[in-house]
C-alpha cells in the first residue's frame, strides 16, 4: 500500500461526533431489530405450519439479522472503549461478519428464487422446493463460517473492528467483489426481469391487476432498502481501498475512515428493514400476522 508517509492509517482517530453517531445508531438498531426479529421468530415458528421455500430462506434470513443484532450491544462497547482485538472482540467479530455476509446472500437467493417462479414457471418444480432451499441455505452457512474464520484468524489489528493493513490488495478487491459486488448484480439482474414480466401481464388486462402491481411496487421497495443499506458501504470501502492505494493525504483518509464507519452503520439497519421483507414477501406471514391481531383485539 502507498499510504502517506506522514500518517498511519491504523492510528487515523474517527471524529468524536461520529463516534457519538455510530454508539447511538448500533444501540437503536439494536432495540428495534430484537424487536422486530423475535416477533418474526415468534411468528415463523409458532404460528406458520407450512414449509415452503420463501419461508425456508426468510428465516435463515431472520436467523442471521438476530445473530447481527445480537453483536451490536457488545460491537457498540468495544469500538467506543477502542478495546484490544481479545478473544471476545474475535468472537464479535466472526458473529457479526458472518452473519452479515449470510443475510446479503439470503436476500439474493430470494431474488433468484422469485425470479425462477415468475420467469420460469414451468422449470420452477424441478428447481424449486423446500429441501432443495434449506440444502442451499446450509451449504452457504458452511461456506462463509469456513471463510470467515480463516480470514479472521489471521488478521493483524490492535483494535478491536480496525483494518488490517498487511492484507494484500487483491484479497481485498476479490473480498469486495464477492460480498457486495456479486450479490448487489444478483438482486439488480433478478428484481427488473421480474417487474418486466409482472409488467407485461399489466399490458394483457389481467384480471389480477391490483395483485401485479403490488407485487411490483414489492420488489422495488426490497431493491430499494437493499441498495440504500449496502451501496454506500461498498462504495465508502472502494473510495477507501483507491486512496490508501494511491497514497492520500491524512485529510482524506480520515475522512473516508469516518464515511465507512457510518456506511458500516447504515448497512447493519438493514436486520431491521428486512422486516419489510418479512411481511410482504411471505404471505404466510401477513396472514399470521392478521390472525394474531384479531385474536388480541375480539
Amino acid at each position: 500500500m502507498n499510504v502517506s508517509s506522514n500518517c498511519s492509517v491504523t492510528n487515523l482517530e474517527l471524529y468524536h461526533h461520529v463516534r457519538l453517531i455510530e454508539f447511538a445508531l448500533y444501540n437503536i438498531i439494536f432495540f428495534f431489530g430484537a424487536l422486530f426479529n423475535v416477533l418474526a421468530l415468534w411468528v415463523f415458528f409458532c404460528k406458520i405450519k407450512k414449509w415452503t421455500e420463501t419461508r425456508v430462506y426468510v428465516i435463515n434470513l431472520v436467523f442471521a439479522d438476530f445473530f447481527v443484532i445480537c453483536t451490536l450491544p457488545s460491537m457498540a462497547y468495544l469500538l467506543w472503549n477502542k478495546s484490544t482485538r481479545d478473544e471476545l472482540c474475535q468472537f464479535i467479530e466472526a458473529m457479526y461478519f458472518i452473519n452479515m455476509v449470510v443475510s446479503i446472500y439470503i436476500i439474493s437467493f430470494i431474488s433468484i428464487d422469485r425470479y425462477i417462479a415468475i420467469k420460469h414457471p414451468l422449470k420452477a418444480r424441478t428447481f424449486r422446493s423446500p429441501l432443495k432451499a434449506a440444502l442451499l441455505c446450509g451449504l452457504l452457512w458452511v461456506s462463509v463460517i469456513i471463510a470467515a474464520i480463516l480470514q479472521l484468524w489471521q488478521r493483524h489489528a490492535a483494535l478491536c473492528f480496525q483494518k488490517d493493513t498487511t492484507v494484500p490488495a487483491t484479497l481485498s478487491l476479490f473480498s469486495i467483489f464477492f460480498i457486495f459486488t456479486v450479490p448487489l448484480a444478483i438482486l439488480i439482474f433478478c428484481s427488473t426481469e421480474v417487474i418486466r414480466n409482472l409488467k407485461r401481464q399489466l399490458n394483457t388486462n389481467s384480471p389480477e391487476k391490483k395483485l401485479i402491481q403490488k407485487a411490483v411496487h414489492i420488489i422495488y421497495a426490497n431493491l430499494i432498502v437493499f441498495i440504500i443499506c449496502f451501496l454506500p458501504a461498498y462504495l465508502g470501502l472502494l473510495a477507501r481501498f483507491i486512496m490508501e492505494s494511491i497514497g492520500a493525504t491524512c485529510f482524506l483518509l480520515q475522512v473516508m475512515k469516518n464515511f465507512s464507519t457510518v456506511t458500516r452503520c447504515i448497512a447493519t439497519s438493514n436486520c431491521c428493514l428486512d422486516s419489510i421483507c418479512y411481511y410482504f414477501v411471505t404471505k404466510e406471514f401477513r396472514e399470521a400476522l392478521q390472525l394474531w391481531y384479531q385474536d388480541t383485539t375480539t
